[in-house]
């Protein structure tokens, strides 16, 4: 037997679909090129203020959004592995791809910033360093997408692992936010059903989100202007 319990809350979800739509929108802009490049800076933006948010929500987001209930630590990665882990949201294994996935979509974002393609593109950030780290910043950005590709692919093929070998439906939760459970699964875990998410964590996290976010797209340039290296040039002296 049965019962539905409500595990992901609103916010959660909407950051994982967000997410998805905004990498698989990246990189087809990437791909293109030309005058979507500028919306590949877009899309950047808005990732890390995804990021951003699910940082903060990882940690005053509703029970099985924080990283402290599903954090991999040895010993529940040693209980999952004997057969003896039980819980509700990721199991440890899952976790561990969860921060790997999102560690890696920082860096992307990280290294965009201060990228640039030689010809139209200059990451927001571009000014704040020389033109070789930006370089360098630049092809780490290139390499690390196929590292977060084959998260991505990892991910999906866990999906399907899940739904065909081991019957358990991931993609419903993440969209209805409910999930079903053995009754002795949820007995034993003595949960108390949390549906709210708290509209005043949900903002907060919206405006420490957003403030940086408005940052990296132009307001440090404009608190602390930056001269850029092709404009401090100097020119020769004169004889």
């Amino acid at each position: 037997m049965k019962v539905t319990i409500h595990i992901w809350d609103l916010p959660h979800r909407l950051f994982h679909w967000l997410l998805a739509v905004s990498v698989a929108a990246s990189y087809i802009t990437a791909k293109i090129g030309g005058s979507l490049i500028d919306w590949h800076g877009r899309l950047g933006i808005f990732i890390l203020g995804l990021l951003i948010f699910r940082i903060i929500w990882g940690f005053i987001g509703s029970t099985h959004s924080r990283f402290s209930t599903f954090f991999p630590t040895f010993s529940r990665l040693a209980a999952y592995l004997k057969g003896r882990w039980q819980g509700i949201g990721h199991n440890p294994l899952g976790a561990l791809s969860v921060i790997a996935l999102l560690t890696t979509v920082a860096v992307q974002v990280g290294t965009g910033l201060f990228a640039n393609d030689d010809i139209a593109f200059e990451g927001p950030l571009f000014d704040f360093v020389d033109k070789s780290f930006s370089n360098k910043l630049t092809g780490l950005h290139s390499t690390t997408f196929y590292v977060l590709l084959g998260f991505v692919v990892l991910h999906i093929v866990a999906i399907i692992f899940y739904r065909w070998v081991k019957k358990t439906n991931l993609v419903t939760p993440m969209l209805t936010g409910k999930k079903e459970i053995p009754v002795a699964l949820a007995e034993a875990m003595a949960i108390t059903p949390d549906k709210s998410f708290g509209p005043m964590r949900f903002i907060l996290s919206m405006i420490i989100s957003g403030t940086v976010v408005w940052g990296v797209s132009g307001g440090i340039t404009q608190l602390y202007p930056v001269q850029s290296q092709q404009q401090t040039a100097q020119a020769p002296s004169s004889f």
